[in-house]
């Protein structure tokens, strides 16, 4: 329900496979003699030619507000970019299902909110980002966090409290933040509001950057997202929304949320696109398209992106009272972004099935390990609680504790980030 098929494949050679192997054959017979190293590079030429370098696919198509054209539906897919998605992806996946053990274990506490089934928004939009992009998001932000350079192992202690985690465990689940990534946002909509100013200053300063803005669409009613539609229309700003549409706010279906579920619609004169956010060629297509717009000086742009969580809202939700199950299972047997992508890969040679299983162990191994170090490490000292509220110490000396009279001194610890 799905994705269109394969429209071609173009092979590493620019000639087919067979024809590549019949000319390795004929320089084999024509040098009989030949030491180590030259048969070594031969069998490393034919078995690199074993497989397709490229493949075009065919996305499904995108809906348009107020533009002539939008991103191409024919994509192309090189194998190094196959594999990283497909890697990326299985990490933010295999990274969740760790937070949701550690939840349950009682490990992780607090709000945790799982990004599970909503993987290619996120790779997506990474893959066109360029250095000098920026992104916010809100509260279900682990994956975002993992895209923008934060080590899996920062984010799982972050989760659990400790002083290895991102934020030396004074964030958790909603508050990550790396260069460029000005993190999640417990209020909900308010991140918002902060990615027009971020897309401002870039604009300002000169950056010729453009800031992702990313709610979901039990945000997309709040009265601050209509307000700062409109601002950074009017001042041009280099924004792109993005509405991730994963079908429900908390417990409410989009349907009984909104009189316009057509979220790429809501910008009034931003233009808007929808997007197949299952597929993360599709996604990576339009944010490139996206960036291209905020770039020439048009100003801001909105996507949607139509996705599906596989949890319930946050992990106090069990997200089967407004759902049923059979739903979450036909999603995840048609649409779901990884088995999709892999499948891809698959058909058209890409990759076999061996480089993708040794992909997902070292995987595996790597978030295991992070999940035993965030059990395991020490968490901060009671001290270091009231340092780092501000770049600039000056700017706050003391802080008020919880008895009157015994002021805690601030003081500068890290480095701070963004700044």
């Amino acid at each position: 329900m799905g994705f269109s098929k394969l429209v071609n494949t173009i092979f590493r050679s620019g000639k087919r496979v067979a024809a590549t192997t019949d000319a390795i054959k004929t320089s084999h017979s024509a040098n009989s003699v030949c030491n180590g190293e030259e048969k070594l590079k031969s069998l490393s030429i034919q078995r690199n030619n074993g497989y397709a370098s490229e493949a075009t696919f065919e996305t499904r198509a995108f809906k348009l507000h107020n533009l002539e054209e939008g991103p191409s539906t024919t994509v192309v897919l090189s194998k190094e970019d196959a594999l990283k998605y497909y890697g990326q992806m299985y990490m933010i996946r295999r990274m969740e299902t760790a937070a949701g053990n550690l939840y349950k274990e009682k490990v992780i506490r607090g709000f945790c909110h799982l990004y599970s089934g909503q993987e290619a928004c996120a790779v997506g939009m990474r893959a066109a980002m360029r250095p000098e992009d920026s992104c916010i998001t809100a509260y279900r932000c682990h994956g975002w966090t993992y895209l923008m350079g934060v080590p899996v192992q920062a984010v799982l202690s972050e989760l659990t409290g400790r002083s290895s985690g991102c934020a030396r465990g004074k964030g958790g689940s909603m508050h990550m933040y790396g260069k460029n990534f000005y993190g999640g946002n417990g209020i909900v909509g308010a991140q918002v509001p902060l990615g027009v100013g971020i897309g401002f200053a870039a604009k300002y300063n000169g950056t010729k950057g453009a800031c992702i803005a990313l709610y979901g669409d039990g945000a997309a009613n709040q009265g601050q997202l209509f307000e700062v539609y409109n601002m950074a229309k009017l001042w041009n700003s280099p924004c792109i929304f993005v509405c991730e549409n994963n079908g429900y706010g908390m417990g409410t279906s989009v349907e009984r949320a909104s009189a316009n579920t057509n979220y790429y619609t809501r910008g009034d004169f931003v233009p808007g696109i929808w997007v197949d956010g299952m597929d993360v060629l599709a996604v990576r297509e339009a944010t490139r398209f996206a960036l291209e717009h905020t770039s020439s000086g048009k100003g801001p742009i909105l996507l949607e992106t139509a996705t599906y969580r596989y949890s319930g809202h946050s992990m106090s939700d069990p997200g089967t009272s407004y759902r049923s199950r059979d739903e979450i299972a036909e999603v995840r047997q048609t649409r779901d972004p990884i088995t999709s992508l892999r499948e891809k890969i698959l058909t058209t040679e890409l990759a076999s099935v061996e480089e993708l299983k040794e992909i997902e162990g070292k995987i595996r191994t790597e978030v295991d390990a992070a999940t035993k170090l965030a059990k395991t490490d020490k968490e901060i000292a009671v001290e270091e609680l009231t340092a780092d509220i501000y770049a600039n110490p000056q700017n706050l000396t003391t802080v008020r504790n919880t008895i009157p009279l015994a002021e805690l001194t601030h003081k500068r610890l890290g480095k701070a980030v963004n700044m």
